[in-house]
């Protein structure tokens, strides 16, 4: 019962996070970026690019675990309830596995992020329902011990595949 509830939840959240995205927020069609290439990031930075045939591309992140300690920090959890207290809490716990997932809200485009941890190093992941939805998506995914390319798959399944 526990486990369909939480399933109930859980859908019920990504409904929520799909409908409260702008359209403004994502690339027009057939746009490609290299965030690699932006001339405001270091050149030793580790950020990939997909491009995604059916739907759009997929956001930027890191293809490799970045160094804890050049990752800039999240903001306290404590400054927030409920959701956004539990994503900013998950950003503070894993903070190498968000550097390395795609943010849907495509605030790579917008507002320069690298990564789905980029989104909680200011309010703007408190503001963002596709944020805190993926952040504790890959917090619970991580926790019953998926590995960080499953974790992407999977947010990629969910958020940014038809």
């Amino acid at each position: 019962m526990k486990t369909l509830l939480l399933s109930f939840v859980f859908v019920i959240m990504i409904v929520v996070t799909l409908a409260s995205c702008s359209k403004n927020q994502l690339p027009p069609p057939g746009a490609t970026s290299s965030v690699a290439n932006r001339s405001s990031q270091p050149a030793q930075e580790n950020i990939q690019m997909h491009e995604y045939a059916v739907r759009g591309r997929v956001p930027a992140y890191y293809t490799t675990p970045p160094d804890a300690t050049t990752l800039p920090p999240t903001l306290s959890p404590a400054l927030f309830d409920g959701n956004k207290r539990r994503a900013y809490e998950a950003a503070k716990e894993i903070p190498q596995t968000l550097a390395q997932l795609p943010c849907y809200c495509h605030c790579d485009r917008g507002q320069g992020h690298k990564s789905l941890h980029s989104c909680f190093e200011s309010e703007h992941g408190e503001n963002c329902g596709i944020c805190i939805g993926e952040a504790l998506m890959a917090h619970n995914l991580q926790k019953s011990g998926v590995s960080v390319s499953e974790i992407r798959n999977q947010i990629i399944h969910a958020y940014g595949e038809p």
